[in-house]
């Protein structure tokens, strides 16, 4: 009895951690949100439901890449340092949402954009097409030169440019840190040498658009062509910042040759169409497994219940960019949970036929139906993978709308497999039994 009372009051804690997740937010009620400190660290987290382009609206831009003047061995990085150039570009801009992602064909590179909630994409396409400009700045001398105003203190052009670098790339320091190491040219190695003599003791900023990237402060005169960047990095940190100054170094010239633009009015007539879809559905399985099931499916229908509040309180913490695909993979990730509990019954109800209690027979129900679930489950998850591609091999899917219908399938399918085998038994152990 005490196990019984334990696992409801489990049960009833994470229904309503989950229902508040899903607190719909409006100009009234705000997003639920987490703003704490934990063992000194500070904690926010802000729970919202992110639409992407084709269900908030917005305009897809989609970019050729020109690598002919690249060296093979450089393209990728060329690409990459495109690639994280233009989404920093899109941040700047004040797109939300947004996606900058590369698709590799046989014979081309393309760069793919998604602003969701940008209808005019004019001022986008220019800022976006250019191609990046790398900068050295020095200190100005007649304003001061405190971490609260650096950035204003570094205008001082030192004419050392993105041209001037043959390659950055990660490196460790000598004491085992991530670091930076740049190569220059032999103008480029010149041109540092006496940057470098001439701001001994004080910070060089190195700016990408305008934007600061990093200010290292000079140790000592630098001779030889190559620079090592230390600081606080880690080891993405300073994989990021070689890549970022690479982009100066291997600019890459990119060519709009797709616009496409949907209006908000489409995109909300798709998400009111999507919702009603998803309760239809929801509301008819749960209706069938009361009339098929009787009272093992009223406890299957709060098990989905409790299921569809789950997986939705997961796309709202990750977050998840809900697409119209990724709406379909949820939907069908309904249908997977609704086959374990089907298999689950159908195995009581042959114990309980075979004159076994009802204790034995939810015992022997369960076990005997979890490889059967478990071999479904593995086998969607498998084609999921596949589908959503997270290592973007050439010769597989690499499109968004593709990978977010993946995605919310494989969270859909985890969720049901947990809910089928663990929230459904608890159900069962706590009310079937009883009634």
């Amino acid at each position: 009895m005490k196990r019984i009372k334990a696992s409801t009051t489990l049960l009833l804690l994470g229904l309503f951690i989950v229902v508040w997740i899903n607190l719909p937010e409006n100009k009234y009620i705000p997003a639920p949100r987490i703003d704490t400190t934990v063992l000194s660290r500070h904690i926010e987290k802000e729970f919202t439901t992110k639409l992407g382009l084709d269900l908030k609206g917005g305009s897809q831009l989609v970019f050729e890449a020109d690598l002919s003047k690249i060296k093979d061995s450089d393209r990728e990085s060329a690409l990459e340092s495109t690639r994280d150039i233009i989404e920093r570009r899109v941040n700047f801009f004040g797109v939300s949402e947004s996606s900058v992602q590369t698709v590799s064909g046989q014979n081309s590179e393309r760069i793919v954009i998604e602003l969701p909630g940008l209808d005019n994409t004019r001022d986008a396409i220019n800022l976006l097409g250019t191609t990046a400009k790398l900068s050295f700045m020095s200190q100005d001398k007649k304003k001061i030169a405190t971490d609260s105003v650096q950035l204003e203190s570094l205008t001082v052009d030192t004419g050392l440019s993105g041209k001037h670098i043959k390659k950055a790339q990660t490196t460790f320091d000598s004491t085992g840190q991530p670091a930076v190491e740049i190569s220059f040219t032999n103008e480029g190695a010149k041109l540092f040498e006496n940057v470098t003599e001439k701001n001994v003791g004080k910070p060089v900023g190195i700016f990408i658009d305008s934007q600061l990237l990093s200010a290292p402060v000079v140790q000592q005169k630098i001779t030889g062509g190559t620079a090592i960047i230390t600081g606080s990095f880690t080891p993405e940190g300073a994989r990021q910042l070689s890549i970022a100054i690479n982009s100066g170094a291997l600019p890459v010239p990119i060519k709009l040759i797709e616009q496409r633009t949907i209006g908000p009015t489409l995109g909300a007539e798709q998400v009111n169409q999507s919702i009603f879809a998803g309760s239809l559905g929801l509301l008819s399985v749960i209706l069938f497994m009361m009339i098929y099931y009787g009272r093992l499916g009223i406890i299957a229908g709060l098990g989905l219940t409790f299921y569809a509040l789950t997986t939705f309180a997961i796309f709202r913490t990750v977050p998840v960019t809900l697409t119209l695909p990724g709406v379909a993979g949820f939907i069908l990730s309904i249908g997977m949970a609704v086959d374990a509990n089907i298999l689950i019954f159908e195995r009581i109800k042959e114990e309980r036929r075979a004159g076994r209690d009802h204790e034995v027979a939810v015992t022997l129900g369960f076990g005997r139906a979890i490889d059967a679930i478990k071999d479904a489950n593995v086998t969607t998850l498998i084609v999921a993978f596949v589908l959503f591609n997270p290592l973007n091999w050439t010769f597989l899917p690499q499109f968004s709308l593709v990978k977010g219908f993946a995605l919310t399938l494989a969270i859909g399918v985890a969720v049901s497999l947990f809910t089928g085998v663990f929230i459904t038994r608890r159900l069962i152990n706590t009310f079937y039994k009883t009634s």
